[in-house]
């Protein structure tokens, strides 16, 4: 063999061993399950771990039930029911977003949907995170095959006629919207979106950029392909932006304007091109996933108003 061609296998067999390291690097950032949860030394964040540590007590002293089924994967999902004071078939889904998990995401708003409201809570714990077993993140894709068995799960205990609003944040408001788009069953009537990003690729370009100050494409292209090697999914496979014409139910989109994780132009864009009845709710000064924190009032009237426009306004019980 000439020196030449010697010279060229050698590059290959080099770039493709560089291209394999890439794409396990970026596969292992993106989505798989970290070793231990991530902590804040200072800032926003840390102060919202400590309003998570006083909103986490009080809701569990609530005393919520726990839950658990297997997942499309067969993995153990966990999560946490908190049944309303008088039974009623109205309840809420809450679904987390990236590296959180149920309470932690949503304790802070349970006490709306279930003191205000009256509702029965659920906040299941997808995945790869919380309580939930799982080493990879599906940012919407087998997450919201997922979260159709939780909605089984409340129709099988609770009956045919409930109504069930999906009520996503971040990674779990694209799942949300993922769900609205497959076809949901008749008894999941609304959605609400707070921050959801237009697809996973784009979030995770964004991200990139944030970090290294411009993106790096390729660099998440490689992870796509181990991810569906690994997880079973390309990253292009979580679009809610590109299936929204298929979107069954009424959405209420909400997102901050100062949201740099996932920019406000996503929510716009999504709302633009949701076909069927919705709102929106931008929130000036909110950084990602702050909506409810910096306009809790503004935030739950808009919720009520959007409930009261499309779900009746008198609910059935449960017998």
């Amino acid at each position: 063999m000439k020196k030449s061609s010697k010279v060229i296998l050698g590059t290959g067999a080099g770039l493709l061993a560089l291209s394999v390291a890439v794409a396990e690097t970026a596969c292992t950032i993106g989505i798989k399950r970290p070793k231990k949860p991530q902590e804040f030394k200072d800032g926003i964040l840390k102060e919202r771990a400590e309003w998570r540590k006083v909103n986490n007590e009080k809701f569990f002293a609530m005393n919520p039930q726990d839950v658990s089924l297997v997942s499309v994967n067969g993995e153990e999902m966990k999560g946490w029911f908190l049944p309303a004071e008088n039974k009623t078939n109205r309840f809420v889904l809450c679904i987390h977003g990236y590296r959180c998990n149920g309470v932690d995401e949503f304790s802070h708003i349970a006490p709306f949907y279930h003191n205000d409201l009256g509702y029965n809570v659920l906040m299941p714990d997808l995945t790869a995170h919380g309580r939930s077993e799982g080493k990879y993140a599906g940012f919407g894709t087998f997450d919201s095959e997922n979260i159709f068995l939780w909605v089984n799960w409340i129709i099988e205990n609770f009956g045919e006629d409930v109504e069930i609003i999906l009520h996503g944040i971040s990674m779990g408001a694209a799942t949300a919207l993922i769900c609205n788009e497959k076809n949901p069953p008749k008894q999941v009537k609304l959605i609400i979106s707070d921050c959801a990003f237009i697809s996973a690729p784009y979030v995770m370009n964004n991200t990139v950029k944030d970090v290294v100050g411009f993106q790096l494409k390729p660099f998440v292209a490689l992870g796509s392909v181990a991810s569906k090697i690994k997880a079973g999914y390309f990253f292009s496979e979580s679009n809610p932006l590109k299936n929204m014409d298929k979107a069954k139910n009424p959405v209420l989109f909400i997102h901050g304007k100062a949201d740099t994780f996932v920019p406000f132009e996503c929510g716009q864009m999504l709302y633009d091109a949701c076909p069927t009845e919705k709102d929106f709710y931008w929130v000036d000064d909110a950084i990602h996933a702050f909506s409810y924190y910096v306009d809790k009032d503004g935030y739950e009237n808009k919720v009520k108003q959007f409930i009261s426009a499309h779900l009746d306004t008198k609910e059935t019980t449960i017998a």
